[in-house]
C-alpha cells in the first residue's frame, strides 16, 4: 500500500460522504463538529470538557466555543465534575436532547437510504471491510453485558469499546428475526439447548411481531458499531398489571459494557411509566450472571421448579419486581 492509495481511498470516502448531505440539510443548523459534540454528548450524559476534547480531538479553544454557544442555545449544561471538581461537566437539557435525537434520526434515514442501494449479499462483504479498516486503523484507547462479569481487553492495537459506544434503540427490519438467530445459536453454544428453545424463542417475536401494544410494550435493541449486540422485550403478562421481561441477551464479545444492566434499566423505566404494577420474568438457575442482574435491579425470587426442556434438566425460577416498592 502506498500514500497515494489512502489518498484516492480518502478522496473516494470523501464524496460518498457528501453524497450523503453532510453539513447541509442532515446536520442543519449544527456544523459536523457541533453535530458530533451533540452526539457524544447524548451517549455519554456525564462528560466532562477534558474527556470531549480527548474523544473527538479537538481544539480546546474551538470546544469552548462551541459549548459556549450550546449553553446560550439553551441545549447544555456546564456545572463541577463528579470526580474532579476542577472540571466541568456538560449535560444536555431537555431541548439539547432533543436536537441530538433529531440529527440521529435524520442520519439513520440518510445513511438507510444509502444501503437501500446496496444488494444483500454485498452487505456482510461491506460491514466486514469496515470493521476491518477500524481495527488496523484504530488508536486502541477506550475502556470497554449485560453479565456484569466484566470483560477482557482488546487484542492488538484493535480499538476497545467503552459503554458509551453502545446506543439503545428500537428494533429496525430483520433485528426480530436476528433475535432468534442468536438466542437459539447462543444457548445452543453455552448451555447445550436444542431446537426446543429455538422454537419458543420464534413463537414469543412472532407473537411480539404480529400484535403487539407500542404504548404497553417494547423491544430494545442494544447497537454497538452498527450492529446488534444485545436485546430484551418487555410484553404484557396475563395477569392485570404486570408486565414480563423476556429474551435478555447481550453477544459474548459485548460483554463489560454493562450492556444488560442497560436494557433491565430501560424495560424497568418503561414498565413504571406505562402504569404497570409489576414486572415478572422466568429465568433458569444456570443463567447466573443474567440473575445478578436482575437482583441488582430489585428483582426477588418467588419459585423455582425443575423441570426438563430444551434437551436439559433444569431448574425454573420466577422473579418479580414489585414497582411501587422500589425506588424511581
Amino acid at each position: 500500500m502506498t500514500v497515494q492509495d489512502v489518498r484516492s481511498f480518502n478522496r473516494f470516502y470523501t464524496n460518498v460522504i457528501g453524497a450523503l448531505d453532510y453539513g447541509r440539510r442532515l446536520y442543519a443548523p449544527y456544523t459536523l463538529t457541533e453535530s458530533r459534540v451533540l452526539y457524544e454528548l447524548a451517549h455519554a450524559p456525564r462528560t466532562d470538557a477534558a474527556d470531549l476534547r480527548t474523544q473527538l480531538h479537538l481544539d480546546a479553544g474551538y470546544l469552548t466555543r462551541i459549548l459556549n454557544k450550546f449553553e446560550e442555545d439553551g441545549l447544555v449544561e456546564r456545572g463541577p465534575s463528579d470526580t474532579d471538581p476542577r472540571r466541568r461537566r456538560i449535560t444536555l437539557t431537555a431541548p439539547g436532547r432533543e436536537a441530538a435525537a433529531l440529527l440521529d434520526e435524520r442520519a439513520r434515514e440518510t445513511v438507510g437510504a444509502m444501503l437501500d442501494t446496496v444488494p444483500d449479499k454485498d452487505r456482510p462483504r461491506l460491514a466486514e471491510a469496515m470493521r476491518t479498516v477500524r481495527t488496523i486503523l484504530g488508536d486502541g484507547d477506550g475502556d470497554g453485558d449485560g453479565d456484569g462479569d466484566g470483560g477482557g481487553p482488546g487484542d492488538g492495537g484493535r480499538r476497545v469499546p467503552r459503554p458509551e459506544d453502545v446506543v439503545l434503540r428500537e428494533p429496525a427490519p430483520g433485528d426480530l428475526g436476528w433475535i432468534i438467530q442468536r438466542n437459539a445459536a447462543l444457548y445452543a453454544a453455552e448451555y447445550g439447548f436444542d431446537a426446543d428453545y429455538e422454537a419458543l424463542v420464534a413463537r414469543i417475536v412472532a407473537d411480539y411481531a404480529e400484535d403487539h401494544d407500542p404504548r404497553m410494550e417494547r423491544t430494545w435493541i442494544a447497537e454497538l458499531d452498527g450492529r446488534p449486540v444485545g436485546c430484551v422485550m418487555c410484553v404484557r403478562d396475563g395477569a392485570p398489571g404486570a408486565a414480563r421481561l423476556r429474551l435478555l441477551l447481550v453477544e459474548p464479545d459485548a460483554r463489560g459494557l454493562r450492556i444488560g444492566d442497560r436494557l433491565v434499566g430501560a424495560l424497568v423505566d418503561f414498565a413504571r411509566e406505562a402504569g404497570y404494577r409489576e414486572v415478572v420474568l422466568w429465568t433458569n438457575d444456570i443463567l447466573g450472571a443474567a440473575r445478578r442482574i436482575y437482583q441488582r435491579h430489585g428483582f426477588v425470587l418467588v419459585a423455582e421448579k425443575p423441570h426438563h426442556s430444551f434437551g436439559r434438566d433444569l431448574t425454573g425460577q420466577d422473579w418479580r419486581l414489585d414497582l411501587h416498592a422500589t425506588p424511581h
